[in-house]
């Protein structure tokens, strides 16, 4: 298959598919390898970087999605409604922050870094696809374990969690031992909660 038509092919495909698919996925569909796929995407990229074209391939991850130059946000814009990222209130924002650096977390260790109680905002951060549970913490009552999703990576234009800005050095007189024995209280609040439950 000649490249430019390989270049075209998956252009074609992003365009209908329109969310992050995975290049892999798209080798196995098209019968050709990875490095076939990514020469491809490749050539796409440096197409659109080249030129004054309107569209761009975003890599969230291990995922690609063709979408639109910021560049030209203004002008669509204009003759389109804004389109509308899911709404992120401080508490959920401020939830979402600690499952980014921390993760995998749990409920228990946000709500001990945060001071207050974080269901609310694990479940909505959950229902807007930036948050999913990732597995089970090998401890007593195997809490949830949260991560961040590829929406997250997508919703915030990164590549990969190593882009996400250096948390700023904190004060010396601050420690984690702080911070893991406030985390060992709410964990055993919690699971005084659920034996209460239970009976």
């Amino acid at each position: 298959m000649q490249d430019e038509r390989l270049a075209g092919i998956i252009e074609a495909i992003l365009f209908v598919v329109g969310e992050a698919v995975s290049p892999a996925d798209i080798a196995a569909a098209l019968e050709l390898s990875d490095d076939q796929v990514d020469q491809a995407l490749d050539a796409l990229e440096a197409l659109y970087h080249s030129r004054d074209r309107g569209l761009s391939i975003k890599r969230f991850g291990d995922r690609i999605q063709l979408t639109t130059k910021a560049d030209y946000a203004p002008e669509i814009e204009r003759v389109l409604q804004p389109i509308q990222r899911p709404s992120l209130g401080q508490s959920a924002l401020e939830t979402l922050s600690i499952i980014a650096y921390k993760q995998p977390v749990t409920r228990m260790e946000i709500e001990a870094i945060r001071g207050v109680g974080s269901d609310y905002a694990i479940q909505s951060l959950v229902s807007k696809r930036m948050v999913r549970e990732v597995g089970r913490k090998d401890t007593l009552g195997r809490p949830i374990l949260y991560g961040t999703t590829e929406q997250f990576l997508s919703h915030f234009g990164l590549r990969s969690l190593k882009e996400l800005p250096e948390i700023p050095a904190v004060d010396e007189q601050t420690s984690f031992l702080d911070e893991d024995q406030l985390s060992d209280d709410y964990i055993q609040t919690e699971q005084t909660e659920e034996n209460s439950r239970r009976d």
